[in-house]
Order: structure tokens, then sequence, then C-alpha cells
């Protein structure tokens, strides 16, 4: 029997009070999981495990990482007990010859890029995840190679998720403030953008730009695009099903490819 080809997505998760707050993302999220067609598996790629080298979770029950501070106990209590899959760790090994990847069975688990959002679309926790690390040291073109490799798994019932924010800057932040001018030229440069075929792609030089520089002071939050973007088959529809910009710098924007 085929599987019928998952959607993969790059999603804003913005703050971690998500996973347990009532707002406008938090059920759109959930709003989400339930359009979807169903996978069987989910890998994660979030800005929270960004290190030296390429790693995947591979333990059957991985721990929910609570990776921020000052926050709610009940934020800091909240679990999200998804089993892992490691065979699907070890296929994603063999799928990504000869790049070496890891399998972390102890170190890592579920941080708040992969649960917090995972809390609101598939709150049964009953769907197995795995996540895959960010190696800092590598390149856009390397982050997208990767996930053009991992697109296989589309079509066998695994859902991609990339998970971070097209803008991310947290020292400009402001409650409630209007989005910063450079915040919706970023993003707006991204949108226009994302279905390009030039190579090589527009995007890898995003960061460069002067409105990409204040839109990441740091570079973690975007690279998880590029993996979802290498997903892509350059014939599937790119929708944005999730908008907005919080708090001036903050971008909530879920992009689906498929």
């Amino acid at each position: 029997m085929s599987l019928q080809r998952i959607p993969a997505l790059f999603i804003g998760h913005g703050s971690p009070m998500n996973a347990i707050e009532d707002n406008c993302y938090s059920r759109a999220w959930f709003e989400l999981g339930q359009k979807l067609p169903r996978p069987r598996a989910i890998l994660v790629i979030s800005a929270h495990w960004y290190i030296d080298g390429t790693a995947v979770t591979a333990m059957s029950q991985p721990r929910t990482i609570h990776d921020f501070g000052n926050f709610p106990r009940e934020l800091h209590e909240r679990q999200y007990p998804a089993k892992g899959y490691p065979e699907l760790a070890v296929l994603v090994q063999d799928i990504l010859e000869p790049i070496e990847v890891e399998t972390d069975f102890d170190e890592w688990g579920l941080d708040h890029g992969s649960w917090g959002i995972l809390a609101k679309m598939y709150p049964d926790a009953d769907i197995p995840v795995i996540q895959l690390s960010i190696d800092r040291n590598q390149s856009a073109a390397f982050y997208y190679d990767v996930g053009s490799k991992l697109s296989m798994l589309r079509d066998e019932g695994v859902m991609i998720i990339g998970s971070g924010n097209v803008v991310h800057n947290l020292p400009d932040e402001e409650l409630g403030a209007k989005p910063y001018p450079w915040a919706l030229s970023f993003e707006q440069f991204v949108r226009e953008n994302l279905t390009s075929l030039e190579e090589p792609h527009p995007l890898f030089q995003a960061l460069n730009r002067e409105d990409g520089k204040l839109s990441h002071p740091t570079p973690e939050h975007f690279l998880p695009l590029f993996y979802v973007l290498g997903t892509w088959d350059k014939e599937e529809p790119v929708s944005t099903p999730i908008e907005g910009i919080e708090d001036g710098s903050l971008s909530m924007l879920t992009i689906q490819f498929g």
C-alpha cells in the first residue's frame, strides 16, 4: 500500500508559552494538525539543538526538555510523552551517508522548539518523534542538501518540520509593538523567494542582507528553513497557513510545502 506524501512544514514557534496558552497561534497549530494527513512519524529540526555536528535522537522514550528559564511553573512541569523511533533514526543515518550522523541515546530529547508546537498539533502525543540537530559549522547549502536527501521520507509517512522563526530578534522585541520595517521587509523577501528555482537559491545569502542581520542577530532560528526547503520537489504548492509578526521582531509565519 502506497502512503500519501506528507507535507513538510517550517513553523514559527515563538514563545514557549504558546505550548500552554490558548491564543491564535496555538489554535492554528491545532487546526493544522487536524487538517493535514496524519503522519506515522515526525522528524523535527529545531533551532534549539544547534551543536557541533549532525546528530539524531535515537532513544525509545525522549525526555521533555525545558530549555528556558523564568516561565511559569506550569510550563516547566509540562511533559510531552511521545515515543521515539530508533529505527527511523538509523534510517536517517543511512540516507545521509557519507555525512557522519551521531546517534544520541541520552543527551538530548525533545526541546521546546519541538514539543512546544507538537503539544498543540498532536496533543495526545501518540505519534513517534525524533529530532535532527543543526550543525553550527555548516552552510545553508549543506542544510538544503540534507533536506533534499531526507525528502524521500515524506513518501513514507514521515512529517518533516523545521522549527524556528523567519524573524527572530529578541533584544529588540517590545511587547505589543507593531512589526519593525526591517522585520516586514525581510519576511517579504523570504516569501517572495521561497519558490525560486535559481541556483544557488537566493535565500542562501538572506542573512547577509541588512534586514537579515537585524532579523537574526544569531542565525539558528532561520536555519531550519533550509532543511524544509530542501524537501520541496519544485512542483508542490507552497502556502503560508499561519502568519503574523509579534512584538515587533518575532515572525510567527508557518510555511507549508505540499
